[in-house]
């Protein structure tokens, strides 16, 4: 199976944390990335800097993956370069869309790094890899490891408060080890994964309590608690006061 070193790749996503993550991984194996974070912007840079093969996500606004794909495989400049969708929709009926725009591959969100590697060396297999320009990769420096797992798994903690998920959960959506995230987590916060998150949770019913006129059992069950009264030790035990006594002096 072919080599990804060198190989020149456009990454398509308007989420930062999937570019990130997968700009993590193939900078590990060398390979020279270009980032769009939307359709149009894609179709420039694949015209442009001719990449070897696109990544890109099938729902961006301002335009689509599917449309963007159908340009970049319909031009004559571009049409030689093959475009995998990343995706988390992973109906049948959403993968037949996005091969009939002309994308040569699906790769389900959250990536399976196996999979990623094994399917972009299918496809850059016979493909001659593009001559080396550097003013082509403009990839964020190396050495952001660190960064990279953190602002990825913030991105997921952060979607919804209300819910705690599985440190092997993450460990999946960030392609990494708990004690890696939990390294990330303290260089980049100082603090572990669920200090981190426990702590985003205090902010939040803070500013809940400061404007809206919420229960306190209502903001105990948004901000992750089952219990108000569990909520209430926490919030005394960081804020030196009980969540009523809060509202009471800063309304």
């Amino acid at each position: 199976m072919g080599t990804l070193k060198h190989r020149r790749i456009l990454i398509v996503d308007d989420e930062e944390a999937d570019r990130m993550l997968m700009s993590a991984y193939l900078q590990r194996h060398s390979c020279r990335l270009i980032y769009a974070e939307d359709g149009l912007e894609a179709i420039e840079k694949a015209r442009t800097l001719k990449p070897d093969l696109i990544l890109m996500d099938a729902e961006m606004p301002r335009c689509n993956g599917r449309d963007a794909c159908k340009i970049i495989t319909q031009d004559p400049r571009t049409q030689n370069i093959p475009v995998i969708f990343i995706s988390g929709m992973t109906t049948p009926e959403h993968r037949v869309r996005g091969l009939l725009a002309g994308a040569v591959d699906y790769i389900n969100k959250p990536f399976n790094f196996d999979e990623v590697k094994l399917r972009l060396a299918i496809h850059l297999r016979n493909r001659t890899p593009a001559p080396q320009e550097p003013a082509a990769n403009d990839a964020p420096k190396k050495n952001n490891r660190h960064d990279i797992v953190f602002h990825s798994a913030r991105t997921h903690l952060l979607k919804s408060l209300s819910t705690t998920p599985p440190m092997q959960e993450l460990e999946k959506l960030t392609g990494t080890n708990s004690k890696h995230l939990n390294n990330a987590f303290k260089v980049c916060a100082g603090v572990t994964v669920y200090e981190y998150l426990r702590e985003e949770r205090m902010k939040e019913a803070r500013t809940l309590l400061q404007q809206t006129q919420l229960s306190v059992q209502d903001i105990a069950h948004q901000v992750g608690y089952k219990d108000s009264a569990n909520f209430s030790t926490a919030f005394k035990e960081r804020f030196k006061l009980t969540p009523r006594e809060f509202r009471r002096q800063h309304n």
